[in-house]
């Protein structure tokens, strides 16, 4: 009985969120945001007590009430629909620091876990100064322009910078010491910042007399990756991570698709494009880039991946039906990290519904249906994920949380699995048809079975060593005995 009104609550919620989509606000304030949740979301009927991390995302911050007993009702409500906010961590503005300092308190009385966002202290690599540029043969410096005014230098030109972001990383960790204020999570999405290897990246780095000595075999694209993202992720590693585990040991830190992986990448950023040269992998209309470990380099505590329904990427698959282009691309992007990812590492997936912003003159792509999101979602947690971070705009921001609030809490239903499981499959079919994944706890397992085709039969798996059939279950968890040895 517990589980059917959980289920008929679920389906009114997505049947709510469908009927909305299309009446998006103009333009949604942070508050609006935030008190707009508290009254559309209900709350979890399975607390998430730290077996799943809450919700965070881009437009889960930057506001509170100034009463601090108000604050403290918003953050319980907010934690009670699984949400928590983050504090935005500002350059040289004591106001956002204040701001973040009154945040982690009031969420380190409540219990809550205090986290950050950190991604305007990471940035500020490339930003014109010619100590950072570029060097010609002639002595000369030069740069290439990225989002139409970043001015991307040399990778192996920031030592400079570097010790002066690390300053501001340093300060900030500094004042949450010594306010008595502890960190649990830190987080960013800087990625177009720093060296990179797309667009004109490695056509400016072959002009460069630095960048020949220190990558002798420029000319392979792969070594050029490999040297760029190494550099990449030590400088996440010295000037993020190093100061703020020497503060806060037990801290979680992480970055925006910085994750283990299998050497490829499965999605494009709105930004970048591939260099002549480059090698790829053609898959229908998409061109899957190779991708060098840049995880390993930075000593980062959590794997980051992104799962983004990219509006650029809708045409890669033109034979497939709305809703499987948009699953398959966001469960073989998540799919690559989880099944490289160790068990002891814990995995928070980047997420969204609707696709991103069509770029200008492109077409707008067609969103997947509320029911696939919500498989997409229970499949990530069955293949090892610990929780979600969404980015959106800010109109989008309460149905975003709308959709992703009631797969925690159905998948929370099986706490256990979820805590203690272990993932056993990682395939992607090719095709539209049935996709299969679980946790395997002891001599059972937690599957969701998700069909894109009429299958009204069972389909097997082999799971360590067995094979295993799997009933149809459309929209539900099964838990399934294992058959002993074959």
């Amino acid at each position: 009985m517990h589980r059917r009104i959980v289920t008929v609550a679920l389906a009114g919620l997505l049947a709510a969120l469908a009927v909305a989509q299309p009446a998006l606000a103009q333009r949604t304030t942070q508050e609006e945001i935030i008190r707009g949740i508290i009254a559309t979301v209900p709350p979890l009927q399975h607390p998430l007590d730290g077996t799943l991390q809450p919700i965070r995302g881009s437009r889960l911050d930057a506001w509170l009430p100034e009463d601090d007993a108000e604050a403290r009702e918003v953050l319980t409500a907010l934690n009670d629909r699984g949400v928590a906010l983050t504090a935005r961590w500002r350059v040289d503005n004591e106001g956002a620091r204040a701001l973040a300092l009154r945040l982690g308190r009031l969420q380190q009385e409540l219990g809550l876990p205090v986290s950050v966002h950190a991604t305007a202290v990471m940035t500020g690599f490339f930003e014109g100064d010619p100590s950072t540029l570029h060097v010609a043969d002639d002595g000369s410096t030069f740069s290439w322009h990225l989002l139409g005014s970043r001015e991307m230098g040399c990778p192996f030109r920031l030592q400079e910078r570097a010790q002066a972001i690390r300053a501001r990383w340093q300060a900030l960790v500094d004042a949450y010491r010594e306010a008595g204020v502890r960190i649990d999570l830190v987080s960013m999405d800087w990625y177009s910042d720093g060296p990179i290897e797309w667009n004109e990246a490695w056509e400016a780095s072959k002009r460069c007399t630095v960048c020949r000595e220190h990558i002798p075999d420029l000319d392979d694209f792969c070594a050029f990756q490999e040297a760029v993202r190494r550099v990449r992720g030590e400088l996440q590693r010295t000037c993020a991570v190093e100061v703020v585990r020497a503060s806060f040991p037990d801290a979680l830190i992480g970055n925006w698709a910085v994750h283990p992986h299998d050497g490829w990448r499965y999605w494009y950023d709105s930004y970048e494009e591939l260099p002549e040269g480059a090698p790829f992998r053609r898959d229908q209309l998409a061109r899957y880039r190779t991708w060098a470990d840049e995880f390993a380099w930075t000593g980062y505590t959590y794997a980051n991946p992104v799962c983004y329904p990219w509006n650029a990427m809708y045409p890669w698959y033109p034979d497939y039906p709305t809703d499987y282009r948009w699953f398959f691309l966001g469960l073989l992007s998540g799919s690559t990290c989880a099944q490289y990812t160790p068990a002891e590492l814990p995995l928070i997936t980047w997420v969204k519904w609707r696709p991103t912003p069509a770029a200008e003159g492109a077409q707008p792509a067609p969103a997947m249906s509320p029911a696939t999101y919500r498989e997409l979602l229970a499949h990530l947690l069955l293949r090892g994920g610990d929780g979600f971070m969404m980015w959106c705009r800010a109109e989008e921001a309460v149905d975003e949380v709308g959709a992703i609030a009631p797969a925690l809490d159905e998948a929370l239903t099986w706490r256990e699995f979820l805590a203690e499981g272990e993932p056993v499959l990682f395939d992607v079919p090719r095709t539209p048809g049935t996709v299969v994944s679980a946790l395997r706890l002891g001599d059972r397992l937690l599957v969701r079975r998700t069909d894109f085709e009429e299958r009204p039969y069972p389909v097997e798996r082999r799971i360590g060593g067995v094979r295993v059939s799997i009933p149809p279950a459309p929209g539900r968890y099964q838990v399934i005995d294992l058959p002993r040895g074959e």
